[in-house]
């Protein structure tokens, strides 16, 4: 049975994160959604329904007998079931919205359901990018214990100092830990395979550090936090999720954000995540073209792929930066930074097309990972249309 992961009606409200990708390619917890929502139905056979020009990355739907699936969101077991028990022309619905129909994409409509039924229970549903670090401890939970079930940990040295459960903590192979703490008695911490956790570091779950990921000497890491494979974090950050390949290495503090693939942030880079007058954060929203109030007190940074800090950059409260922008320049950026900013600051030049995927190549060469023709038509079409 074909999965077909559709955007719906949240692709526009997780931008600048899905400029380049479907919503059901984000990172929360330890997966992507995608990711464990075929761990959830033991279905590898995956297509996207999501905007035209990154389809030409993320394959389209076949046309045949399908699972139509909005996946932004934490399942329970009896919905679970429910989606699993789905007939052809049936759909499930929560809170007046289509998450779940059995139905056949040839000639795709939702006429062909036949059969709709609301879910009543409460779920844990992500509409915005603060909700993916509001959210992210319940992410976590949801995914250790989906991955852990039924299997045994590795040993932590004995180097290391230990708090908490040793049941909530759970080390994959090829790990190494050495001369560290971790307390999992505020949260579950998931070490991924061939990760490491340099000398010196201090973890206070929940914490899901990814495959072939680092943290570096010294590190204070704390929940709910999320880093995604093939990246290193330093200094000090709280309840932040990485979505993969990117790096923040050195001293500076990044607290309640989400950071994209093949970011960099330079040393000393800071992000604020509490106003002065401890009022409620706003972000800016690309839908309604407007800074809207997230109803939160701490949020700190969105920040698109690609995109890059100066060392001693310094971000106000409620920061978003769009894709592939290089910030350097002197002062406090703006809260709203746009896609390509060579500089930082509005009204600077664009970050020249061609420079952008050289940067690039040379970027994702280092983890032995190509810049494709997709990657750059991706590219041009948000240098082009936004």
């Amino acid at each position: 049975m074909q999965l077909v992961f559709s955007d719906a009606q949240y692709w526009e409200d997780f931008l600048p994160l899905t400029f380049t990708r479907p919503v059901a390619e984000m990172r929360c917890g330890i997966l992507k959604f995608s990711e464990r929502w075929q761990k959830i139905l033991e279905n590898t056979e995956i297509s996207f329904f999501t905007e035209a020009y990154l389809q030409q990355k993320f394959p389209e739907p076949e046309k045949k007998e399908s699972l139509f699936l909005v996946t932004n969101f934490l399942p329970t077991d009896s919905v679970i079931q429910q989606i699993k028990d789905l007939k052809q022309g049936e759909a499930l619905v929560y809170e007046d919205e289509l998450i779940a129909a059995k139905i056949n994409m040839d000639g795709f409509s939702l006429h062909q359901i036949e059969k709709m039924t609301d879910i009543k229970e409460d779920l844990v549903f992500f509409k915005k990018p603060s909700d993916l670090f509001t959210y992210n401890q319940k992410a976590i939970d949801f995914d250790f214990a989906l991955l852990t079930k039924g299997r045994v940990s590795q040993e932590l040295s004995s180097t290391n100092g230990f708090l908490g459960d040793k049941k909530d903590l759970f080390i994959e192979e090829g790990a190494q830990i050495e001369f560290s703490t971790l307390n999992t008695k505020t949260g579950k911490i998931y070490i991924g395979k061939n990760a490491e956790v340099m000398e010196g570091c201090n973890l206070r779950g929940p914490i899901a550090l990814c495959e072939e990921s680092k943290f570096n000497l010294g590190a204070k890491i704390y929940g709910a936090t999320t880093v995604g494979p093939h990246s290193k974090v330093g200094g000090e950050v709280s309840n932040i999720i990485i979505f993969g390949y990117s790096n923040k290495g050195h001293d500076g503090f990044v607290g309640n954000s989400v950071i994209g693939e093949w970011c960099n942030l330079g040393a000393d880079t800071n992000s604020s995540n509490l106003k002065n007058n401890y009022g409620n954060v706003k972000l800016w929203n690309y839908r309604t073209k407007a800074f809207e109030d997230t109803g939160l007190q701490f949020a700190g940074l969105i920040m698109g792929d690609h995109s890059k800090t100066a060392i001693n950059t310094q971000l106000n409260t409620g920061t978003v930066i769009g894709v592939a922008s290089n910030i350097f320049k002197e002062g406090f950026p703006p809260n709203l930074i746009e896609n390509f900013s060579w500089g930082g600051f509005k009204g600077d030049e664009k970050f020249k097309l061609d420079k952008a995927y050289e940067v690039a190549e040379k970027v994702m060469a280092r983890r032995k990972v190509a810049l494709t023709d997709e990657d750059k038509a991706i590219f041009k079409h948000i240098f082009d249309e936004y």
